[in-house]
């Protein structure tokens, strides 16, 4: 594990808590790792995982509920069928309705990193290029 990798695990600590059939932004895990408005260094915490990492990375998706595309088709598939697999459902716009499937660990702060995430992405919209993770 790289210097800047062991920088990311608080990242990969919170993604490992998001529960099955759940999902959580880049910006709301940028804002509850201690890095508001960082949710495009969540996407590189992310694809800096390897095969062998047990870290749910496919539950981390942009703030308006769509899978970042990334890597090209077969990695947004992937995503696709495993959030699929944990009974997450896609609108006709292949959105994930975040009201009905966001994580939302009780705390107060949790809560209001949210709403931070949703601000930030309106301002910032998020897009990676880059691995399948």
């Amino acid at each position: 594990m790289t210097q800047e990798e062991k920088g990311w695990r608080p990242v990969y600590r919170i993604v490992c808590r998001i529960p099955a059939g759940q999902v959580a932004t880049y910006g709301q895990i940028a804002a509850m790792s201690g890095m508001p408005r960082a949710a495009r260094q969540v996407g590189w915490a992310l694809a800096a995982l390897g095969e062998e990492d047990d870290v749910p990375w496919h539950r981390v998706i942009n703030a308006q509920g769509e899978i970042s595309p990334r890597g090209g088709p077969e990695a947004v598939d992937l995503q696709r069928a495993l959030l699929k697999s944990e009974g997450i459902e896609f609108n006709r716009r292949d959105r994930i309705d975040l009201d009905r499937y966001c994580w939302l660990p009780g705390s107060r702060k949790t809560k209001s990193a949210k709403k931070a995430a949703k601000k930030s992405a309106h301002k910032n919209p998020q897009t990676r290029r880059g691995s399948a993770r």
